[in-house]
């Protein structure tokens, strides 16, 4: 692993962040680790950890993966073990899910992964969580193995109370569960000659409706919203979350980042090439059709009807892209409309140097540090 990590970072607040450069706030990355046509989930991964590298070299808070399934151009079905390769590869930077998806999967098992993963990157580990599937719904039963997919959704709650017990090793006396123990955890700490840290990844709440808002404000848990692709949302979420916020001792205010699809370039022309492969991209997934990400050219050659024009004009209408000067300036305007704490930026483009570029280039414009 690069870097020492015998003992935790010392990070001081875990959540919040600290502006660099000349940003507005701080800025994290969120990776969907893309596999383009002509490259394999190898390249992607590879991809990845050089992003997740020149992330931490220019001084943003986080980088994040998220939990997608049966998505042939996104390699991040599993975010604790893409996550446990980029900590082998980080010093730094604070490395997360956004997110994991709670309902494929038993509390139990996240427990355990992400106390593996806190043990492999002490104090900079983040469990974010989302209750959507992050895939259709026949693959969705497949992973759950069962149909209930809306009450497994309703149950989140439940599901959430269950997980923050595992972690903090602290079912009550009677409960089925307590005598079982995630490992590594808490309880480490209490076997003889035991020396374990108390220490856990924070948790965060997943959304790109009002549900989880609502929820992580009333837990007094920060907060991460899926601008990216719910743009219409982001205000009345982020709202609600502020006037749902209870104090608690994680958080004493609230704390909300969005995710934020973001691309530069070196000029205008040569951005809207690159984004516009991730809406071919995006509007194939939603007309049933995923696959690898398109090449530009693929993208600049495909024969959009009326309609398919119309989704991708509202969609590249969400993403910020162009020069670096237009691209901070939307980021900008962003963060003052929204009142977002953080920004987390998503580079939608098909290839490996382009979404590099975007990030050296949006650093460069807010005077970020070379590390």
């Amino acid at each position: 692993m690069s870097g020492s990590n015998d003992e935790i970072r010392d990070t001081g607040d875990e959540i919040r962040g600290t502006a660099g450069g000349t940003a507005p706030v701080p800025l994290s990355v969120l990776d969907l680790v893309t596999v383009g046509e002509g490259s394999t989930a190898a390249d992607a991964v590879r991809t990845a950890v050089g992003i997740a590298r020149t992330a931490e070299r220019r001084g943003f808070h986080r980088y994040w993966v998220a939990e997608h399934h049966s998505m042939p151009g996104v390699a991040s079905s599993s975010p604790a073990v893409l996550l446990a390769h980029i900590a082998a590869h980080t010093a730094s930077i604070r490395l997360g899910s956004g997110g994991v998806m709670l309902p494929n999967h038993a509390p139990l098992v996240i427990a355990e992964q992400f106390g593996t993963l806190e043990a492999m990157a002490p104090g900079r580990v983040d469990l974010g969580l989302g209750r959507a599937p992050g895939t259709d719904g026949a693959t969705a039963a497949a992973l759950r193995r069962t149909e209930r997919l809306h009450e497994g959704a309703d149950e989140f709650p439940q599901q959430l109370a269950e997980l923050t017990r595992f972690l903090d090793d602290d079912f009550p006396d009677g409960h089925p569960y307590a005598r079982i123990h995630a490992v590594p955890g808490p309880v480490q700490a209490t076997a003889p000659g035991g020396v374990q840290s108390p220490h856990r990844p924070p948790l965060w709440l997943l959304g790109s409706s009002g549900f989880s808002a609502r929820l992580a404000g009333s837990l007094g848990l920060p907060f991460a919203f899926a601008h990216h692709f719910s743009a219409a949302n982001t205000v009345p979420a982020l709202d609600l979350y502020r006037a749902s916020f209870r104090p608690s001792d994680v958080l004493s205010e609230p704390y909300a980042l969005i995710g934020v699809a973001a691309l530069a370039a070196d000029d205008e022309r040569e951005a809207k090439r690159q984004v516009m492969t991730g809406a071919l991209s995006m509007l194939r997934l939603r007309t049933g059709r995923p696959g690898l990400v398109p090449s530009p050219e693929e993208a600049a050659a495909y024969p959009f009807d009326e309609r398919e024009r119309d989704f991708v004009d509202s969609w590249l209408g969400n993403v910020i892209h162009g020069t670096p000067d237009a691209v901070r300036q939307g980021l900008n305007d962003l963060a003052k409309r929204t009142g977002a704490d953080e920004l987390m930026i998503t580079a939608n483009a098909h290839g490996g140097p382009a979404r590099l570029r975007s990030y050296e280039l949006i650093a460069d414009a807010y005077d970020l540090p070379q590390g």
